[in-house]
């Protein structure tokens, strides 16, 4: 699955949604995980609204975006293109991140992650509900 990380140097996860220069974007399963791409999140757009969205579409195709923090605007507009918004609260080492998503990839993921990754690689995971 893809993962976004607002970051400033791709090692930590240090940056405001609404004001990070740009994405570092993840390929991760759960065994793997490597760097796909760096997406600019500068914009030009001056209504806020806009921004948002310029940024929402920015990260189009990830299953997760790992941010510091996030307004509720933004963050609804995330959850209805199925990104799904995780808030740090504090600066955190993305292979932290990163290895925790593994651990959970290998056991028994949550329902709203099983929920993503089917939605993004229908037959990865099998609700046994």
């Amino acid at each position: 699955m893809k993962v976004a990380f607002t970051s400033s140097t791709g090692d930590r996860i240090d940056q405001h949604f609404g004001q990070c220069t740009s994405f570092h974007v993840w390929e991760i399963g759960p065994e793997t995980a490597q760097l796909l791409t760096t997406v600019s999140a500068v914009t030009t757009a001056e209504d806020e609204e806009d921004r948002i969205t310029a940024r929402a579409n920015a990260i189009s195709g990830c299953s997760i975006v790992y941010t510091m923090q996030i307004g509720g605007p933004a963050a609804a507009k995330l959850v209805a293109r199925k990104i799904h918004p995780m808030k740090t609260n504090t600066e955190i080492p993305v292979c932290d991140i990163i290895g925790k998503l593994q651990e959970v990839l290998r056991g028994n993921p949550p329902p709203w992650l099983r929920k993503a990754l089917n939605a993004r690689d229908p037959g990865t995971f099998m609700d046994a509900d």
